[in-house]
């Protein structure tokens, strides 16, 4: 509890209420479809994605490999962005696992891919050298420029396009509650484009593990069977819904709260002559910022004294750059504390 722990959403621990419900859930053997608690988790879960069905997977990761190797066949190959989570982290499952190949493009400044780019990228299916394009993946909040929102209006866009050329669409959302809260939207707007799409219950909702996979009656049969394939059938899990059924109930309705955080750190951060961010970037609960010149002091050095002498940990992304996130466990008053240790650290390197 003592640390400001500003590495990631990742690092949230559950509340005590669902630490009690945990303790109470109702369970069963899911595999056997007979655990009350997962069933009533997975049927909150696609009704308020606005989908058929969905199901409980052991992560995002997990979510977003199902979805691939649902939607795709062996030498397919799907679009997805050259620094997306499922490109870069997540251990080259789909070609590795599905052997579905990926043709990256470019992710531009708020978030988006081209729809240019991505109708560059779709292979012509007459021609017997390629792969045959079968989906496009979109993130959304997209963490490798900050947890910037996708819209609506462009997701319906690239929905279009995936309708006009036959393709599939996936959203990796792992923090699509985010996106909502930003807008000021219904999740299910954001989702409606989707063929299929995953959140995390573990990031920002505060629930210690798992995420859902929401899409059509079929596509969750078949994810289904893929999860189980993938070592993803488990028995009582229900004593994990009980978390996330909170999780989808409460914690969405607060998450507004960590981005007026973000904010107010982002804008206490701009305020320390020497360092540097785009204020323009911070929308949700990402703040990505850097160190000039002016100090010898590097990321790794800075974050070491934060962490030994202030109890704050950040996430060093380069050799003078660093993410920040907020969380359930990140208050306004710690925010100051961060910032003011920060500030200390950095002023006397």
């Amino acid at each position: 509890m003592d640390s400001i722990d500003l590495r990631s959403d990742t690092v949230t621990w559950p509340t005590p209420e669902m630490r009690e419900a945990m303790y109470q859930a109702e369970v069963g053997d899911d595999v056997y479809g007979e655990d009350p608690t997962i069933n009533r988790l997975e049927e909150l879960a696609a009704r308020r994605l606005g989908k058929e069905a969905a199901l409980f997977v052991s992560s995002g990761t997990q979510g977003n490999l199902i979805a691939v190797l649902a939607h795709c066949n062996r030498g397919d190959e799907m679009i997805v962005g050259q620094s997306s989570h499922t490109f870069i982290n997540e251990v080259a499952g789909a070609s590795a696992l599905g052997g579905v190949s990926s043709y990256t493009i470019p992710i531009q400044q708020e978030g988006t891919l081209s729809l240019a780019d991505i109708r560059a990228a779709i292979r012509d299916p007459r021609d017997i050298h390629y792969p045959t394009t079968r989906l496009v993946c979109l993130e959304n909040t997209n963490g490798a420029v900050g947890g910037i929102p996708l819209s609506i209006q462009y997701t319906r866009s690239v929905g279009e396009l995936c309708s006009e050329c036959d393709l599939k669409l996936h959203i990796d959302g792992a923090r699509i509650w985010n996106a909502a809260a930003a807008f000021g939207c219904d999740v299910k707007d954001l989702a409606a484009p989707a063929d299929s799409i995953s959140f995390c219950l573990s990031k920002g909702l505060c629930a210690p593990a798992g995420a859902i996979l929401c899409g059509s009656c079929d596509f969750i049969e078949r994810s289904r069977r893929l999860r189980k394939m993938l070592g993803g059938g488990m028995r009582q899990i229900g004593i994990l819904a009980a978390a996330g059924i909170i999780a989808i109930e409460k914690m969405t309705k607060r998450l507004q709260t960590d981005h007026s955080n973000a904010k107010r750190l982002a804008e206490g951060l701009s305020d320390i002559p020497g360092i540097h961010l785009n204020m323009q970037q911070v929308q949700t609960n990402m703040i990505f910022f850097r160190l000039d010149e002016s100090r010898s002091i590097d990321a790794a050095q800075m974050t070491a004294v934060l962490a030994r002498e202030h109890n704050v940990r950040l996430d060093v992304t380069g050799p003078r750059s660093f993410r920040a996130v907020t969380h359930y466990w990140i208050t306004a008053e710690r925010i100051e504390t961060a910032l003011a240790a920060i500030r200390q650290v950095w002023e006397h390197a």
